[in-house]
């Protein structure tokens, strides 16, 4: 799981850094910017309750207990919904071949990591089972 874990990890990072690089990740549209600051917050809220706990390369449940407040409280993975929202307002406002393919990359790779995690999860905390019947992947009343 780890090790897939990190396929998803630089799939993701990979595809931003190739809308980055075909700079098709910003536009200057009020639409995909009110999106992406709307990604931008969520990110930072979620980050921020969250707190001081690590980031890992590898899918890896961290000390401190299941964090369900904040945005936790809704969706699951409120930082991959982030990043998904944010890049698929960026593929959205340039859309071609190139950029739909890098989104769908992210997409894809975020939803493998979310696997690999809610497994690792599942196993360190089994308070988790209970907390995924209250709450969503990535979208209220969606996934």
């Amino acid at each position: 799981m780890k090790i897939l874990s990190i396929v998803g990890y630089l799939g993701m990072m990979g595809a931003l850094l190739g809308l980055l690089a075909t700079r098709s990740l910003f536009s200057a549209s009020p639409f995909v910017i009110s999106l992406q600051s709307v990604a931008l917050l969520l990110f930072l809220w979620a980050r921020i309750t969250f707190g001081r706990r690590s980031f890992h390369l590898a899918a890896d449940p961290t000390e401190g207990g299941l964090v369900t407040s904040g945005p936790y409280r809704f969706i699951r993975h409120p930082i991959y919904a982030a990043l998904c929202l944010f890049v698929l307002a960026a593929v959205a406002g340039r859309f071609s071949l190139k950029t739909g393919l890098l989104g769908a990359l992210v997409l894809s790779s975020a939803l493998i990591r979310i696997l690999c995690e809610e497994a690792l999860v599942s196993v360190r905390y089994p308070e988790y089972a209970s907390y995924k019947t209250k709450t969503w992947r990535m979208v209220p009343y969606v996934f």
